[in-house]
């Protein structure tokens, strides 16, 4: 983590107002996310923000879960971001990712992956570099992945850059229950 407390502090229950409210109604009844109490804080923002999210971590994403959360990951490990990769560290095991997996996602593209899983992650490795995706790279997602799937890689890897960058800078912390990744420790 890159602060030990947060520079915004998440919303309690009481703090929340008529705007938090609608900016949150679609989350349910579970515990809210220190990352949605915190840009609640900011709850027009919050509400468009929902509406991306929404996008790349649905079905109208047309890259399959498990490879969205390859690319999430190793945004997010990338970013330092804590907060972000073990969030989804929790969602790619439940999209079809194992342990061993996550744990590539961190050491890049020559871990052992397949050849199409090593594409998306070398095209998050370009993206958060230079922000661009080099013509090699594109051809090799090019195998594996349609016109519509390669768009979605640029997308999900600007989401979750935004993200990271929002999460670190206003220190949002950790959930209750969670630990961090030990490689992301002190940042």
């Amino acid at each position: 983590m890159r602060l030990s407390s947060p520079r915004i502090a998440p919303l309690s229950d009481a703090e929340m107002g008529p705007e938090q409210k609608e900016a949150l109604k679609d989350f349910g009844d579970g515990p809210l996310l220190n990352i949605f109490r915190t840009l609640a804080r900011a709850p027009k923002a919050l509400t468009r923000f929902n509406a991306w999210g929404g996008y790349v971590l649905s079905r109208r994403n047309d890259l399959p879960a498990r490879e969205r959360e390859i690319v999430i990951l190793r945004v997010g490990y990338l970013c330092k971001s804590g907060y972000e990769f073990t969030q989804h560290t929790r969602i790619g095991l439940n999209s079809g990712l194992t342990d061993a997996e996550i744990e590539k996602v961190k050491r890049g593209a020559d871990a052992g992956w397949s050849a199409a899983d090593a594409a998306l992650i070398k095209a998050a490795d370009e993206l958060v570099a230079d922000h661009f995706i080099t013509d090699a790279t594109w051809t090799e997602l090019g195998r594996h992945f349609s016109d519509k799937q390669r768009m979605d890689v640029v997308f999900t890897v600007g989401q979750y850059t935004q993200v990271s960058m929002m999460l670190n800078t206003f220190g949002v912390q950790l959930d209750a229950g969670q630990t961090l990744d030990p490689e992301l420790k002190g940042y």
